[in-house]
C-alpha cells in the first residue's frame, strides 16, 4: 500500500517469530477455506502462500468485486486523489497466479463444524481442513422515519463510495449523522468539493470515544474552522422527505436542518451471525487466544470480528482498524499451519482531514488513562499527544509530525514510567525518554 503522506509509517506484513518456515507439504485434499472477501481475507490467502502452504485454497466473498481496502473509500478515492483500482489488495491476476479459488458474489449461510463444511446461499457446499473467518462489519443503520428515503447513504463498500462521490458532485447541502472517523472524513471530502456540511453528533464532541475530550476538541475545532456547522449533544428524531427523497432532518430538540443528501456514520457492528450459529464462543466479537484461534481448533479469526487475547493489552481486545485486517491474517495463517506466532501488534489507525494528517498507536478508553501530555505546537496542529496512566504511556498520536512511530510504540511497550517534563520537551529525543 502506498503511503498517503510523506513520513507516514504504513505498517505492513512482516516475518513474525513463530511462523512456520520452509515449504509446507500438502497434508490433506480438503482445502483451507477463507470466508470473507475483504482485506483480511485477501491477506490471509497471501500469508498462507508466503508461509509455504501449497494445498488447495478457497476464498469466498459476498461482493462482486475482488478484495479491496476500505480506507480509500473515505479518503483518497472519495477525495478524487486516487484511482478506483488503487483500493484493490491484489492485481486481478494474482489469485489465479497463486492458485487461489476466488469465489465472488457468494454468501456463506452456515458453517457446520461437525462435518467441517461451509454452506453457500445457492445450496452449494465446500469442505474445509482449516477455516479462516474474516466476515468484517456492517454499518449500523438508523431505524427512524425517513431512513429509507433516497439520498440517505451509508459507507462501507465500493459502490457506497461511488454513490457518495457522485452525490458530492451534485448537491449543495449535506447532513452527516455521526462524528466518528467515517463522518469526519466524508465531511472533509464534501468541503473539498464545495458542499455545505452540517454534522449532527449525539455526544458532546466528535471522536469522544476513541480520543477522549482533550483531543476530540482538536478535531471539532478543525472542522468548524473549515466552515462546518457542528451540532453536538443532540440526536436525530426523523428525516424529512420530499416525494421519495430526503430533504433534511428534525432533531430531538425540535430544530430542523435542510439537506439535499445525508451520510450516516454511526458505527459498525461485527458480522458475528455465522460464528454464533456455528457454536463458536462469541462476546463482543469471536473470542480467540493470542494465536487468533477460536474455540474450535479448526477455525481461526482475523479482522473486525476478532476479540483476541493480547500479550500486552490483555484479554478480549477487539478494534475495528484497518491495520488489524492487514496484519492479523499472517498470525492466523501461522496458526492454521501449526505455528505458534501470536498477534501482539499495537492498535494503529490514521486519518487525513484537510491539512491535518494523523497516526495513532495504542488504545484509549474512558478509564485507562489519567493524564494527557502534549509535545509540540497544538495550536498549529503539529504535535504529539501522549495518554498516560500512572505515569506510563498507553497511547500516542502524532499530528503532522512524522517518522516517530518507532519511539512512540517503544514507549507504550516498555511499560515504564516516564518523566513528563522530558516527554513534553521537543528538545529531548523521544528515544531517550523512559524510566522517569
Amino acid at each position: 500500500m502506498q503511503q498517503r503522506r510523506a513520513g507516514r509509517h504504513i505498517p505492513g506484513t512482516a516475518v513474525i517469530a513463530g511462523w512456520p518456515t520452509g515449504s509446507v507439504a500438502r497434508v490433506t485434499e480438503q482445502p483451507f477455506v477463507i470466508v470473507g472477501g475483504g482485506l483480511a481475507g485477501a491477506k490471509g490467502a497471501e500469508a498462507l502462500r508466503d508461509q509455504g502452504y501449497d494445498g488447495p485454497l478457497v476464498l469466498i466473498g459476498d461482493e462482486p468485486d475482488r478484495p479491496y481496502e476500505r480506507p480509500p473509500l473515505s479518503k483518497g478515492y472519495l477525495l478524487g486523489n486516487d484511482e478506483r483500482d488503487s483500493a484493490f489488495v491484489h492485481d486481478a491476476g494474482w489469485y489465479a497466479e497463486h492458485d487461489v479459488d476466488l469465489r465472488l458474489g457468494a454468501t456463506v449461510v452456515e458453517i457446520d463444524t461437525r462435518t467441517r463444511t461451509v454452506v453457500l446461499d445457492d445450496g452449494g457446499t465446500v469442505r474445509y481442513a482449516k477455516l479462516l473467518l474474516a466476515t468484517g462489519s456492517s454499518p449500523r443503520r438508523l431505524s427512524i422515519p425517513g431512513a429509507d428515503a433516497a439520498g440517505v447513504h451509508y459507507l462501507r463498500r465500493l459502490p457506497d463510495s461511488d454513490a457518495i462521490k457522485s452525490t458530492l458532485a451534485s448537491v449543495r447541502r449535506l447532513l452527516v449523522v455521526g462524528g466518528g472517523w467515517i463522518g469526519l472524513e466524508v465531511t472533509a471530502a464534501a468541503r473539498a468539493a464545495g458542499v455545505e456540511v452540517t454534522i449532527v453528533e449525539a455526544q458532546e464532541l466528535p471522536l469522544l470515544g476513541p480520543l477522549g475530550p482533550e483531543l476530540a476538541r482538536v478535531f471539532a475545532d478543525l472542522h468548524v474552522e473549515h466552515g462546518v456547522t457542528l451540532r453536538t449533544g443532540v440526536g436525530i428524531e426523523r428525516f424529512t422527505v420530499d416525494g421519495d427523497r430526503v430533504s433534511g432532518a428534525v432533531l430531538a430538540d425540535g430544530s430542523h436542518i435542510e439537506a439535499d443528501a445525508v451520510v450516516v456514520g454511526v458505527g459498525a457492528a461485527p458480522n458475528l451471525q455465522l460464528a454464533a450459529a456455528a457454536g463458536l464462543r462469541v462476546h463482543s466479537g469471536v473470542v480467540t487466544d493470542a494465536r487468533l484461534q477460536s474455540s474450535d481448533p479448526d477455525i481461526v479469526v482475523a479482522g473486525d470480528i476478532a476479540e483476541a487475547d493480547h500479550p500486552l493489552l490483555g484479554p478480549g481486545i477487539r478494534v475495528e482498524h484497518w491495520a488489524n485486517a492487514l496484519n492479523q491474517p499472517a498470525v492466523a495463517a501461522s496458526t492454521m499451519l501449526g505455528g505458534d506466532a501470536v498477534y501482539d501488534e499495537l492498535p494503529y489507525f490514521y486519518t487525513d482531514q484537510y491539512d491535518l494528517g494523523m497516526e495513532f498507536h495504542g488504545l484509549v478508553t474512558p478509564d485507562n488513562y489519567d493524564d494527557v501530555v502534549y509535545r509540540g505546537d497544538v495550536a498549529a496542529r503539529e504535535f504529539i499527544a501522549f495518554w498516560l496512566r500512572e505515569g506510563k504511556v498507553v497511547a500516542g498520536m502524532n499530528v503532522n509530525v512524522w517518522d516517530v512511530d518507532g519511539p512512540i510504540k517503544a514507549l507504550i511497550r516498555s511499560g515504564e514510567r516516564v518523566d513528563v517534563a522530558r516527554l513534553a520537551d521537543t528538545g529531548v529525543p523521544l528515544e531517550e525518554i523512559a524510566g522517569g
